[in-house]
């Protein structure tokens, strides 16, 4: 591993160390209250887009990294049951 393979690898595990410490809790939350009828806050959506945004950002660096596909297809997924589940609620508020 060269020097540059290296500080890649130290961004990554400290993106997703921070990931697990300080945005997974938000989002396992954001997704029971969800799946319990709730709509999504003005804050909870904004650090939805927020944290997409970010992934956009490093997806450069997910790309070179085959390990880390599969937590990028978990993170994905659950974003994908969160707006789901969220939209729905809202169509369901309507009636």
């Amino acid at each position: 591993m060269n020097d540059i393979e290296r500080k890649h690898a130290g961004v990554m595990q400290a993106m997703v160390e921070e990931f697990e410490k300080h945005r997974l809790p938000i989002l396992l939350k954001i997704r029971d209250e969800v799946e319990h009828g709730k709509p999504i806050s003005e804050g909870e959506l904004e650090f939805l887009e927020k944290v997409i945004e970010d992934a956009g950002r490093t997806m450069h660096l997910m790309v070179n990294y085959p390990e880390l596909h599969d937590f990028c297809q978990h993170v994905v997924h659950l974003y994908q049951d969160i707006t789901a589940k969220a939209l729905e609620n809202e169509k369901n508020k309507k009636l």
